[in-house]
């Protein structure tokens, strides 16, 4: 990884932070893009004793509202003159339905929009310094879960752990549909499971999801453990070449049937496009 440029979305804790670490200390430098100011300021400080001779660096954006995507993303493309990895790890779970700023319901904006707008403004950076890699954070809770295509935003059936495993869902159409488009550029991209990790995830989802994870969370792996596959699919050279795949303990896995679905993940494809005005 030396001489590389990894970014990051949702590396200011958990298993982003510590693959950003990981990654630093092999040699990478770190882009974030975060929320909040001090985590992010006391992950860089981090980053900058496992590789003081590094610049990383950090730019800040709620991902959770479409303006704030594009600034961010549009920066980090105008400032950075490679990107070798971009890990879209950034996701979080509501316990009552919310929306964004553009009408979107928050967990759709934060775990699949985001992911989607940030890497298609960086895309033309990462084939430029091709060959180079997409990451994007998954789970196994997107078993079970169907896309509503009529109700895309869960104004009529809410329910939190709904909205969270379609999101979930949502990240394995999306990275099938865009290892497609993007094939023969030398970029590739995969998605991931990384296991049910101890970290602050859910922790302000409120009500009883907050009080159930806290209680799972002590049978959870570390986020080291999480972070694993990810350090693996952005560094070693057995998953050079390899795109459009689901991983697990650094395997490919099969997802469910659901997430192999190729009208549902261009559909998906086409609504993201439209909400994000990236329909070109």
């Amino acid at each position: 990884m030396k001489g590389k440029t990894v970014v990051v979305t949702g590396g200011t804790s958990g298993i982003g932070k510590v693959a950003a670490e990981k990654l630093a200390k092999m040699g990478a430098r770190i882009v974030l893009i975060a929320r909040d100011k001090p985590r992010a300021e006391a992950t860089l400080a981090l980053l900058r004793q496992a590789a003081p001779d590094l610049a990383h660096t950090a730019h800040y954006a709620d991902l959770s509202r479409i303006s704030e995507m594009k600034q961010a993303a549009s920066a980090i493309a105008a400032q950075e003159p490679r990107i070798d990895v971009l890990l879209n790890n950034a996701g979080a779970l509501f316990g009552a339905r919310r929306t964004s700023e553009d009408g979107l319901e928050l967990t759709f904006a934060l775990n699949h929009m985001s992911y989607f707008v940030v890497t298609e403004l960086l895309l033309n950076r990462l084939a430029f310094s091709a060959p180079a890699r997409i990451i994007n954070t998954s789970s196994r809770a997107h078993q079970g879960a169907r896309l509503d295509f009529d109700d895309l935003q869960m104004t009529k059936r809410y329910g939190a752990m709904r909205a969270y495993c379609r999101s979930k869902l949502c990240n394995i159409l999306f990275t099938r549909e865009l290892a497609g488009r993007i094939e023969g550029t030398g970029v590739t991209v995969n998605c991931l499971h990384p296991g049910f990790v101890a970290t602050r995830f859910a922790d302000e989802a409120g009500g009883l999801i907050s009080s159930f994870a806290g209680v799972a969370k002590l049978l959870a792996i570390s986020p080291e453990d999480g972070a694993d596959t990810i350090v693996y699919l952005a560094s070693s050279p057995e998953a050079a070449g390899v795109s459009g795949q689901y991983f697990y303990k650094r395997r490919s896995v099969s997802p469910s049937a659901a997430a192999l679905d190729r009208k549902a993940a261009l559909e998906l494809w086409k609504r993201s496009a439209a909400l994000s005005g990236l329909d070109h």
